[in-house]
């Protein structure tokens, strides 16, 4: 038959037999004696378990099987006797001992195809004498100072009761005295735990559990006796502080380890095996997956409070996919109870400060270099914006000027004169800037009408003009300031503060005029062309107005022209003939002169040249 029920109906096993006859003539599998033997003394209650009902030995939840037990004197079948022995499945009860019982009880499992034997020993031993307890004693260690917990030996005994539902009671005494649940510093835990609060050297003892019970009708008791030894070092229940039941994010592919700690309050090197599991609540043990693995077991000691740090990291060399939503748990094992913490993760978020930092950056960056460019090439990006965006900039042919500047140079007979001065602004500039860049120059030396007041001249023309260049040398302002030549005029003052200046002198009046336009009007800019390096001790004897102009806008220098120094560029625009008169930049339009002169040059689109040419010229 095979494996009874629940016992839910106890005296149903009462009533049940085995096969009749001896068992020393099948032919079994012999398993032998039992390594477990089972003592007790007279008047307790023995319980006999076979251990044939395994999985080791056969498959017991398919195949149906039968358990007999068998007289270890007589050899024959063990049935029930009312208040002797009770046979309940693979278990024999025996109650009442008497020192006779001792013996080897022999049980044979039998299938229908197949039958085990084995043998369990059963030794009786009358009680010490004048003392209470067993003659055999467990041993057991409470620690000192702190509260403990004595486990009585019996637990497979009220596992069997509570199996069939038999009521079972436990009563535990120190020594001959029994312990009354909650007095004192004694409670009854879990039916087959005492625990003493505060433990002291005296509780140096024997502890004697009893447990009554009544079985198919009949009184029993059985009892473990436990010989208690206080000790100095102890170890409490493990606590976990790292990880503490969290979710943690992680990216996706990067590397991950996470620690488990632990702490022991304890005196002496606790026993506590620290193990991380995974989903499956299987131990990791660094074979598979190989990407996860752990470090061995650390610890540190702390006195205060007294300890143990334990630790063991896992580690995650690369994180998958799978490796997220996971509960990854951290076991602290130990004499005092298992605890556990767990964690598990979650993929990061997309990190936007860094792309965010990085465009900020380049943004930065790319100010800094767009400003130092700039900076360095403003003259040729505002003359490129000019060409390529002409539709942007207001019509100036609309405001009612005729020039686009007026030049202003020391003519003959005037301070500062010089051929060079001359050539330059009646041929170099009319060259470039005319033909070249289709600016309309008025020039006094070339553009003026014969028979015109100078004053008249001077005044109309600028006025028309949205520029004046003013070109100049050292001598220019730095000669004599009182002259002889064909004029005996006195001494007069200029309207913008400057002394000395000859009122019937063109370039004088020319100067007088720009320079109160431009500083005091504000209605004309002035361009001041530096034909020659001009020195501090020669910049101090210039007039006070040109000094501040040339400070708060500086001057456009021929001189540093390269061709004045052999330049290395060749320009397209250029002629033959302009390179070998006035090298390889002077007459270039793309020269850094010609752009510097172009870019404060009013804003015009490129024109025809004007064929006009004044008697002067002509001569």
């Amino acid at each position: 038959m095979g494996r009874p029920p629940a016992l839910g109906g106890l005296l149903l096993l009462l009533g049940l037999h085995g096969t009749c006859g001896g068992f020393k003539h099948e032919n079994c599998t012999d398993y032998k004696l039992q390594f477990e033997r089972v003592f007790s003394v007279p008047g307790d209650t023995a319980m006999l378990n076979s251990t044939l009902v395994s999985p080791d030995v056969f498959d017991f939840t398919t195949v149906p099987f039968s358990v007999t037990w068998y007289d270890p004197k007589t050899g024959l079948e063990m049935s029930n006797q009312s208040g002797r022995v009770l046979v309940a499945g693979e278990m024999l009860w025996v109650l009442n001992l008497q020192l006779e019982d001792s013996g080897e009880y022999v049980t044979v499992l039998r299938t229908p195809s197949r039958c085990y034997r084995q043998a369990t020993k059963l030794l009786v031993e009358p009680p010490p004498a004048a003392e209470c307890g067993r003659p055999r004693k467990a041993r057991q260690t409470l620690t000192n100072t702190v509260t403990d917990v004595l486990n009585c030996p019996l637990k497979d005994y009220v596992g069997q009761l509570d199996r069939y539902n038999v009521t079972s009671h436990l009563t535990w005494y120190r020594g001959c005295e029994r312990i009354v649940d909650g007095k004192g510093r004694y409670t009854y835990l879990d039916k087959t735990k005492l625990k003493i609060d505060g433990v002291e050297p005296n509780n140096n003892s024997s502890y004697t559990c009893t447990l009554n019970f009544t079985l198919g009708g009949m009184n029993g008791s059985v009892s473990e006796t436990i010989e208690a030894w206080v000790s100095e070092k102890y170890s409490l229940t493990p606590q976990i502080r790292e990880p503490a039941n969290q979710r943690l994010k992680a990216p996706m592919g990067s590397s991950y380890s996470q620690r488990c700690r632990v702490f022991v309050p304890c005196v002496g090197k606790p026993r506590v095996d620290v193990v991380w599991m995974d989903r499956h609540s299987s131990f990791i043990l660094n074979t598979k997956p190989d990407h996860i693995y752990t470090s061995k077991q650390s610890f540190w000691r702390q006195e205060l409070p007294r300890g143990v740090w334990l630790e063991r990291v896992l580690m995650f060399s690369r994180l998958t996919e799978e490796d997220f939503y996971v509960n990854y748990t951290c076991l602290a094992q130990s004499s005092r109870g298992t605890v556990k913490g767990y964690f598990s993760l979650l993929p990061a978020d997309p990190n936007i400060i860094l792309p965010i930092g990085s465009a900020l950056g380049g943004v930065t960056a790319l100010f800094i270099v767009s400003i130092v460019l700039y900076y360095l090439l403003k003259v040729d990006i505002v003359l490129w914006f000019r060409r390529a965006f002409p539709v942007l900039y207001t019509n100036t042919d609309l405001d009612g000027k005729w020039y686009d500047a007026y030049v202003a140079y020391p003519q003959a007979c005037a301070a500062g004169f010089s051929k060079e001065v001359e050539a330059f602004a009646l041929h170099t500039l009319p060259q470039v800037l005319e033909e070249a860049c289709g600016y309309k120059l008025f020039i006094a030396g070339r553009d003026c009408m014969p028979g015109t007041a100078i004053v008249d001249s001077v005044e109309e023309n600028i006025q028309a003009s949205r520029r004046l260049l003013l070109l100049y040398t050292a001598s220019t302002f730095t000669s004599r300031r009182h002259t002889n030549n064909n004029n005996n005029n006195n001494i007069s003052k200029s309207s913008d503060g400057d002394d000395d200046v000859y009122p019937d002198s063109r370039q004088q009046l020319e100067c007088v005029t720009a320079m109160h336009r431009a500083l005091l009007e504000g209605s004309l800019k002035v361009i001041l062309v530096e034909l020659e390096k001009i020195s501090p001790a020669q910049l101090a004897l210039f007039p006070e107005s040109v000094r501040h102009l040339r400070k708060k806008q500086g001057a456009v220098c021929w001189w540093k022209n390269p061709s004045e120094r052999r330049g290395w560029r060749t320009c397209t625009a250029c002629t033959t003939e302009d390179q070998e008169e006035g090298g390889r930049d002077a007459l270039c339009p793309s020269s850094g002169f010609w752009k510097e002169l172009r870019y404060r040059m009013p804003v015009r689109p490129k024109r025809a040249m004007y064929p006009e040419k004044t008697a002067l010229l002509n001569l």
